[in-house]
């Protein structure tokens, strides 16, 4: 009887403890050119699944023309039609990603019945108005465009507030894969937009951790592992197929998601500093004990990485990842 006593005692001190909020995110993604984005939007939900983040949004910076559209088939597969994307309106728009057109008109999504995607900055700053102070995590893993139009937006309906303070107010950290470090070229600083690299990261005014190229470089995913598991009607698995027939990519993008919201040391932390972005996009490191930046440094090996990437990236969810 006593022992009985004691496991409903148990029971109840477990279902009255409060569970961890979910962490609120908004994914800055250019799913167009390579196939990570996708990897990377598939793990976030997978954590939604798991309670451990709220997708609040999806700001597609991209010129692609059905870039959107596979962004909201791969939400609303995942039983998330609701979650808004915004695009950056005005701009040319052309037809070159290997799978965006095939995810876009071979899946349902709303966009699909002529609803639009929302202006890209108004999204942001709907979404960090709406969110509590010092909680959004920002993470970027394609060109920077949206990012500093965020920045650089002024008061309006939504709020009093400028980008800039709207960002101190509510944004925790800003995840960004883009840099190589200590230095280098990459691809999301210099292409196509490095202005907007330069005045987002000289500007940002909080926590950035940048995830440079050669963090994703050496971690491979999306192969066979992806292929066996996935029906071949999965949009992620079509994605990867249609990319390069499963023979595996890096994962630049994925590790920016891990890092956002895993608490396991995957990587170490540079010290304090800034980065540097010059006008070409390419960029450099100083250290600065004021400095707001930190940059990944590679710490476990690159194939342990990547079967955790994988799991997530396929449904696959596993407390303390």
């Amino acid at each position: 009887m006593n022992d009985r006593i004691n496991l409903i005692f148990i029971l109840f001190f477990i279902i009255s403890l409060p569970l961890k909020a979910q962490i609120p995110v908004i994914l800055d993604a250019d799913l167009d050119s390579d196939v990570d984005d996708v990897g990377a939007l598939a793990m976030l939900h997978t954590l939604e699944d798991n309670q451990k983040v709220k997708l609040l949004g999806v700001v597609v910076t991209s010129d692609d023309q059905d870039a959107a559209a596979c962004a909201a088939a791969i939400n609303t597969f995942y039983n998330r039609p609701e979650v808004p994307i915004g695009v950056e309106k005005g701009i040319a728009l052309r037809s070159f990603s290997k799978y965006t057109k095939s995810l876009a008109t071979s899946f349902p999504h709303p966009l699909r019945g002529g609803k639009e995607p929302e202006d890209a900055t108004q999204l942001y700053r709907k979404l960090l108005v709406n969110s509590p102070d010092n909680s959004v995590i920002i993470i970027s893993i394609g060109h920077l465009t949206n990012v500093r139009n965020l920045l650089e937006s002024k008061p309006d309906h939504l709020s009093p507030l400028t980008g800039k303070e709207l960002i101190q107010k509510k944004v925790k950290l800003w995840s960004c894969m883009g840099g190589q470090f200590p230095s280098g070229k990459e691809a999301n600083f210099y292409r196509p937009d490095p202005e907007s690299t330069l005045i987002a990261v000289k500007n940002w005014p909080g926590e950035v951790i940048f995830s440079g190229w050669e963090i994703g470089n050496e971690i491979i995913t999306g192969g066979d592992f992806l292929k066996h598991a996935l029906s071949a009607d999965h949009p992620v698995s079509l994605a990867y197929k249609l990319f390069n027939e499963y023979a595996g990519r890096q994962s630049w993008d994925q590790t920016s998601i891990l890092y956002a919201i895993s608490d396991k040391k995957y990587w170490e932390l540079s010290p304090k500093g800034q980065v540097l972005v010059n006008k070409d996009g390419s960029n450099s490191w100083k250290e600065d004990p004021n400095g707001l930046h930190h940059y990944l440094i590679k710490h476990l090996p690159p194939a342990e990485i990547a079967k955790i990437i994988d799991s997530l990236m396929i449904g696959i969810y596993r407390p303390g990842f």
